[in-house]
């Protein structure tokens, strides 16, 4: 089966300065004999003005999020678009995206081709999640892995399969985007998308993950962004809450 993962084009996000990172992933992917592609990660000071504009809204942002995200938020999200993007330019039925940052559990090949091979609806199948999810539904992916759906989608984004209807739906709907992209897909109703997961997860957050390449030290949140982001965690749990219902099991 595991032959089967290389009918899926996958790539991984790295900057340039992050040399080291890229070597140790590309050294993981060589030891699966996976095939995986650079993607030039955004440097979102880099981008010129006006593709910045067309990319992050800063009156979405204050509809939607607490607090004016900071250029590496910016960056990683404009990352991901480029890949969902690069998947809609090709042929390809779907694509794995990685973040530098993670190492490979030895079943991702056959975890990868199993998902390529599923008959049911899905957008998007993360490949990592916390330690003990809250499953809402599964079906068996592997001998010893499960596809589930979740009850609450967690909000990592190191690694997962993205189809072609759900790159779609996100550039369709998530640009320009207004919160950072983990916590815009945990908002998976407002544009209908199937997000399922992996448990045991096929990826491990590598050291690295501790120590962030994009943004800097996080600054002290004052007492009026807390009450906003109780509110927007508040809408999140409703919302997630009111639409599971609604959705069928797998």
């Amino acid at each position: 089966m595991a032959d089967k993962a290389s009918s899926l084009p996958l790539v991984f996000v790295n900057l340039e300065r992050d040399a080291e990172r890229r070597a140790r992933l590309e050294a993981e992917l060589a030891r699966l004999n996976l095939q995986g592609e650079r993607l030039h990660a955004v440097w979102w000071a880099d981008l010129p003005a006006a593709e910045q504009d067309a990319l992050y809204s800063a009156q979405l942002n204050r509809a939607q999020y607490y607090k004016p995200l900071v250029n590496g938020e910016k960056g990683c999200y404009a990352s991901h678009i480029q890949a969902w993007r690069q998947l809609l330019a090709s042929d390809a039925p779907a694509m794995v995206v990685l973040e530098d940052d993670v190492r490979l559990d030895d079943r991702l090949a056959d975890g990868i081709a199993a998902i390529a091979a599923l008959d049911i609806p899905w957008d998007m199948v993360k490949l990592l999640g916390r330690v003990q999810e809250k499953v809402r539904s599964q079906r068996p992916l592997l001998s010893d892995v499960a596809l589930v759906e979740y009850q609450r989608v967690p909000s990592m984004t190191a690694g997962y399969v993205v189809s072609r209807a759900g790159a779609a739906k996100l550039l369709a709907t998530r640009v320009p985007f207004g919160r950072p992209i983990d916590v815009d897909l945990r908002f998976w109703w407002e544009n209908d998308l199937r997000i399922l997961g992996t448990v045991p997860s096929l990826l491990i957050l590598d050291e690295t993950s501790f120590v962030s390449s994009i943004w800097s030290e996080k600054p002290r949140v004052p007492l009026r962004q807390k009450l906003r982001k109780f509110a927007m965690k508040l809408g999140l749990s409703l919302g997630n809450a009111r639409h599971r219902r609604t959705q069928s099991r797998l």
